[in-house]
């Protein structure tokens, strides 16, 4: 049997900020992803300067390719609005093992199955034991389902499906475009270029409402490329699309039971608005080894709700 104090369950960036911290506070820990890195992720790689300043990070610090984008064109009804901001864009590619080796824990490639609780700790899959249990795994983490599914329901009204594509492309426009309700889409789409030659697009809806509208956020994906090849923002088919799905913030978001608790995607953080989920992700990742460390409750309560508040309104990064 492997032990150690605490076990994070994902290393994306909410374990990885997890472990980090409990690091930082003597906490002997031990993280396990069922992939080993690095490896793609479907996600658009958004990164907000308040992620930057959680990390204590300047983009010529980070050793990867970080895009900055001083303006964001908001495409909604036919008009197009250019809003001055200070964003930034990473590949998860080269995020998420940067951000696990800055944790310096173990790290074992394990797919967790079973987890049972006994003698005061938490036993997996007959192989790891530990005291606290932190659950990372996005969307469908086997912590979440063994222990809050039942005590923090979610609500099948905050189910977000998306699909997104990542690859190598000659973008002819630099910018980044961000459309609302796209041809009816009940969420929003995405062309963010990337240093080093890459693009990334996609698009994100509501599952509920999609099934209300009697399409599939497939059928959304195919009217979306349409538009970007009439509007000359790409000159070629985009390859196969990757797909997930993830919850928008709720009341019953998260928390702790006993000495397990869940972050990020599983806890369901993502912002109302925009879907933005590293900078919950890292923030509940941090709340959460603190709430371990200091032995208190953990809420998500004064996370934001909100990305477009602080994306438009941060003057002091407008450097």
């Amino acid at each position: 049997m492997i032990s150690s104090e605490a076990i994070v369950v994902g290393a994306g960036p909410a374990g990885a900020a997890c472990a980090f911290e409990l690091r930082q506070r003597s906490i002997q820990t031990l993280v396990l992803d069922r992939f080993s890195f690095p490896r793609h992720k479907v996600c658009a790689g958004w990164i907000t300067p308040r992620v930057l300043d959680l990390l204590d990070l300047t983009p010529g610090r980070y050793p990867h390719a970080m895009t900055r984008f001083d303006r964001l064109l908001f495409h909604l009804w036919g008009a197009t609005l250019a809003v001055k901001t200070c964003q930034y864009a990473i590949r998860r590619y080269e995020f998420d093992p940067w951000m696990i080796a800055r944790a310096k824990v173990p790290v074992h490639t394990h797919r967790v199955e079973t987890i049972t609780r006994e003698k005061g700790g938490y036993t997996i899959d007959d192989t790891y034991c530990c005291r606290y249990l932190i659950g990372a795994g996005g969307t469908h983490c086997p912590v979440r389902r063994t222990f809050f599914s039942s005590s923090h329901p979610r609500s099948g009204q905050a189910l977000v499906a998306a699909v997104e594509a990542e690859y190598p492309c000659d973008c002819p426009d630099r910018r980044c475009h961000i459309w609302f309700f796209h041809d009816s889409l009940p969420g929003y789409a995405w062309y963010l270029p990337k240093a080093g030659g890459y693009l990334n697009i996609g698009i994100g809806g509501k599952l509920a409402r999609l099934r209300k509208q009697g399409r599939t956020i497939m059928d959304h994906w195919r009217r979306f490329i349409e538009t970007l090849c009439l509007q000359g923002l790409i000159r070629s088919m985009p390859p196969a699309p990757r797909g997930h799905t993830y919850y928008l913030r709720q009341p019953s978001s998260g928390g702790r039971i006993d000495n397990a608790v869940v972050i990020g995607d599983a806890a369901g953080l993502s912002t109302l608005d925009m879907g933005e989920g590293i900078f919950a992700a890292i923030t509940s990742g941090i709340a959460a080894a603190g709430a371990i460390s200091n032995h208190t409750p953990l809420s998500f309560y004064r996370m934001p709700r909100f990305s477009l508040p602080a994306m438009i309104f941060q003057p002091w990064h407008w450097k």
